[in-house]
């Protein structure tokens, strides 16, 4: 043992050791602040004829005597404070005269007043720039806009008082429009006009149609004329302000006229009646592509995207008006792939993007309409779980206990399986269709020699690398494939920019961007392709037999099939690279287990479709982990086996009318097996998840036998002889070893206690004897064994027995006993330094004292005050707090010692 020093010598040591810190510290700041100057740049030397004044700051230039500093301006922000609040008040100023003391003078003087205010507030602006008071004439130019606003309500309501209101705004609205136009292109340095005349041209036209009481339709064409306008002159208007609020008000106008179409088209009574609104949507789309023809590169994908809904929606709204609801989805599906066509266009890259991304858009919306239709297929079997066996019903609809409108749903089969035929193309004329698509899903390289590029992949075949199509002057982005623009030569060659190869179906390579990302290869978007294509077939099967309702019998054996056409495509592909042929392989892995989870639930329903589908499904799981190539699918398909082999143990049980803790033991047999296919395997990696899926497979089985003492003694010994199996194998010796130890420890506890056994040392004993012989005997021949091994299960054997049963006895000769033995226990634990004796004993010694001791401590407890408990506890904090390092100090030793033991 350490020695541990007094307290006044181990306080004299500490202060040794505190005094030498403090003097390196000191050592340690001296040398910092040495560094510190030296690193510091020396002051600047002052100019001839200049003098530091008295108190000046250190290092700063002199200035010269009589020399004045001059003091700096006022900042921006407090002048255009001022400006604000000056023009304000001038606007409230206004209002109150126009609305207030507009009624105390005659049509001359408010005539003569109001047209001298705002002429002035007009002209005003300009003398102020040619002064150079650019903040000032925008405040007057503020307070022009507001008076010629007051200005068109004074000549409504004097003038023209019966005229519409609305009609009047519009042409208002119009006339002012054009007014601050030309105010603002004459006084092109005001920053004002041009936004505000934006502003108000975005309500002439919707006013006009609303005072005329125009159907919804000539409102949507009047708001997709403003869209238009607003357009243009986000990409010809002067100013940034001016562009972004065209922008804005081009987007909320736009949308509400698509809105408008969409609308009218989805609820026309018949075909004829979604050519009108099909008219607007189309003349949207072709203006939301008119303007991504010249827009810079993300307007473009933006504006080819709103094309491309917008077209759909036009041309699909005609058929879909003609068929019933269930088959609408198809008729636009239809037309979104008919947009594919863009990739033979002359369309610029980012619009034909854009159009893609419609496209895909569609198709999506169209899958997304599908699911709940194939998870109601999936996972309606579920509800058979609460009424196994109750017979075979008609249809396959009774089956699922889905309450979908299946009628609606006719059209999803084919809308699945019409995806999947084209995904499926595409996987098997990738190359060609890579070929085609290339300038226009190539992606941009970054910017070289400091001028943006985009490549444009060609014949890769030929060129490693494509072309990069410049973006002209005007933002347009028509790239060329085969071309470069000035600055972007030689991008390819030295690596910059983005390299395309590999077109014919090998590898499709991307640029790098400035994250490290890089674009999907070629192989990887074939892979996806053909699962897309696998997953969506699967899908279509599944939803055909339910909508068309077909026999329970035919919906469990196409399912099945199913299922085993799935595994051969896996079992197939199992040895595939990590690349995106690996894609199909893992679909088609991941869609055999659900779907062999689906048709076993399916096949509750009746016992003989219980055992032929489970009986099926174990052979061809099994057949696919015999002949997949070694990796991870050749484990998944033993695991689905063992389990479909458990099931059918279960189903043994429940046909032989056992209770389900009476067919606990017959669910053993799978464990079995899975242990002596194991030792057969040996060291296959398959062999490890087959034993532990048995594992599950008997904790199931306990957890059956748990409502029967004497069934689950008998189950745990079961699994006890299965473990004690296992371990005959050296690789499995380690943690099967133990597990069977407690396992029949574990048993022989829940028998007696079944057996209301209140002697259980009669029974532990004649075990524990021979067991520590044994462990004695192999301790002379292996002194290295450890204690555990040895001596542990056989102290456990009866010390934990005893123990369980001391604590519920209420006489004192067990109790006494019990201690005796493991005092001596742990006394030899300590003198032979041995850890399981030390351990075992020490704990069942200490356990035992406190049940003897428990009523003595209740009633000490009990006759104290109930303030000293808490007190006694606080100080008892205080104290361990206070020693915390040394208490820390001798929870390690201790550790280390029994560490030590054997």
């Amino acid at each position: 043992m350490e020695h541990v020093p007094p307290p006044a010598e181990e306080l004299a040591r500490l202060d040794r050791e505190l005094a030498e810190l403090d003097a390196r510290r000191a050592q340690l700041l001296t040398r910092r602040a040495w560094l510190l100057a030296a690193l510091r740049p020396p002051a600047p030397t002052a100019a001839p004829g200049w003098s530091a004044p008295p108190g000046g700051r250190p290092g700063a230039p002199a200035q010269p005597w009589g020399y004045v500093p001059k003091q700096p301006s006022a900042p921006r922000s407090a002048q255009n404070v001022l400006l604000t609040l000056g023009g304000l008040l001038l606007t409230v100023a206004a209002i109150a005269f126009t609305l207030v003391s507009w009624g105390s003078m005659g049509i001359g003087g408010r005539s003569a007043v109001l047209a001298a205010v705002t002429l002035g507030a007009l002209i005003a602006p300009a003398v102020l720039l040619r002064r150079g008071l650019g903040a000032t004439a925008e405040a007057l130019a503020a307070l022009a806009l507001v008076l010629t606003l007051l200005d068109v309500y004074a000549v409504h309501a004097v003038a023209a008082p019966d005229t519409d209101g609305l009609g009047f705004s519009a042409v208002a609205f119009a006339v002012l429009a054009a007014l601050w136009t030309a105010y603002g292109l004459a006084l092109g340095k005001l920053h004002l006009p041009l936004p505000a005349a934006v502003v108000l041209a975005q309500w002439p036209l919707l006013f006009w149609a609303w005072a005329a009481g125009s159907p919804a339709l000539v409102v949507g064409w009047a708001l997709l004329a403003t869209a238009v306008l607003d357009g243009a002159i986000a990409l010809w208007g002067r100013g940034t302000g001016t562009r972004v609020l065209a922008c804005v008000g081009g987007s909320v106008t736009g949308f509400s006229a698509l809105l408008v179409g969409l609308t009218l088209s989805t609820t026309s009574s018949g075909p004829l009646g979604a050519v009108a609104p099909g008219a607007l949507l189309l003349a949207a789309a072709a203006a939301a592509l008119a303007g991504a023809w010249r827009a810079p590169k993300g307007f473009a994908r933006t504006g080819g995207v709103v094309a491309g809904l917008a077209a759909v929606a036009a041309v699909g709204g005609v058929p879909a008006a003609a068929v019933p609801d269930g088959w609408r989805v198809l008729a636009y599906l239809l037309c979104g792939l008919a947009l594919t066509a863009v990739v033979r266009s002359r369309l610029p890259r980012s619009a034909a993007q854009g159009v893609l991304v419609a496209s895909a858009a569609v198709t999506a919306g169209a899958l997304v309409g599908a699911l709940p239709g194939v998870a109601a297929v999936l996972l309606g079997p579920v509800t058979l779980l609460s009424d196994v066996w109750a017979g075979s019903p008609e249809g396959f609809r009774s089956a699922l206990g889905s309450t979908l409108p299946w009628a609606e749903l006719a059209a999803t089969p084919v809308v699945l399986a019409l995806v999947a035929g084209l995904l499926a193309g595409a996987y098997r004329w990738w190359p060609s269709l890579a070929r085609i698509a290339g300038p226009v899903t190539a992606r941009e390289t970054p910017e070289v020699g400091g001028a943006p590029g985009a490549s444009a992949p060609g014949d890769a075949t030929a060129r490693g690398a494509a072309g990069t199509a410049g973006a002209g002057t005007s933002g347009r982005d028509a790239g060329t494939p085969g071309t470069e623009a000035p600055g972007a030569s030689g991008a390819a060659a030295h690596g910059t920019g983005a390299s395309w190869s590999g077109w014919n179906g090998a590898a499709w390579t991307g640029a790098s961007t400035g994250g490290g990302a890089r674009m999907p290869s070629g192989a990887a978007v074939r892979g996806a392709a053909g699962a897309g294509a696998l997953a969506l077939g699967w899908g279509a099967l599944l939803l055909t037999g339910a909508v068309l309702d077909v026999p329970y019998a035919v919906a469990v054996v196409a399912e099945t099939v199913l299922v085993a056409g799935l595994l051969a495509l896996a079992v197939r592909g199992a040895g595939s690279g990590r690349d995106g042929s690996a894609a199909v392989p893992v679909t088609a892995l991941v869609a055999a287990v659900a779907g062999a989870v689906s048709v076993g639930l399916l096949s509750l329903a009746s016992e003989g479709a219980s055992y032929a589908v489970s009986g099926t499904l174990a052979a061809l799981f099994a057949g696919a982990a015999v002949r997949a190539g070694a990796g991870v699918p050749r484990a998944v398909f033993a695991v689905a086996a063992t389990v479909s082999a458990t099931v059918l143990t279960g189903f043994a049980g429940r046909s032989l009318g056992l209770a389900p803790h009476e067919a606990a033991p017959l669910l053993l047999l799978a464990p079995a097996l899975t242990v002596l296919l194991g030792a057969w395997l040996r060291r296959n990696p398959v062999a490890l998840p087959v034993e532990l899926t048995g594992a599950l497979g008997a904790l199931v089985a306990v957890g059956l036998a748990v409502p029967d003492a004497p069934f689950l003694a008998l189950v745990l010994a079961l699994c006890g002889v299965l473990a004690a199996g296992a371990a005959v194998r050296p690789e499995r010796r380690p943690v099967a070893g133990y597990l069977a130890a407690a396992l029949f420890v574990l048993a022989t506890w829940v028998r007696l206690t079944a057996s209301e056994v209140s002697f259980p040392e009669a029974y532990t004993l004649p075990v524990t004897v021979p067991a520590l012989v044994v462990g004695f005997v192999r301790r002379r021949k292996d002194p290295e064994a450890s204690s555990w091994t040895v001596y542990g299960s056989g102290l456990a054997a009866t010390l934990l027995p005893s123990l369980a049963v001391a604590w519920t006895d209420t006489d004192w000769l067990r109790p006494l006993l019990l201690g005796v033995a493991a005092l001596a226990i742990t006394l030899l634990g300590a003198r032979y330094r041995l850890q399981a004796l030390l351990v075992l004993g020490g704990a069942v010694l200490a356990l035992d004292g406190l049940h003897e001791l428990a009523p003595y401590v209740v009633q000490v407890a009990g006759a104290l005050p109930r303030w000293l408990p808490p007190a006694l506890a606080g100080l008892l904090l205080l104290v361990v707090g206070a020693t915390y390092e040394q208490r820390l100090r001798d929870a390690r030793r201790l550790k280390d010692a029994l560490g030590r033991m054997r």
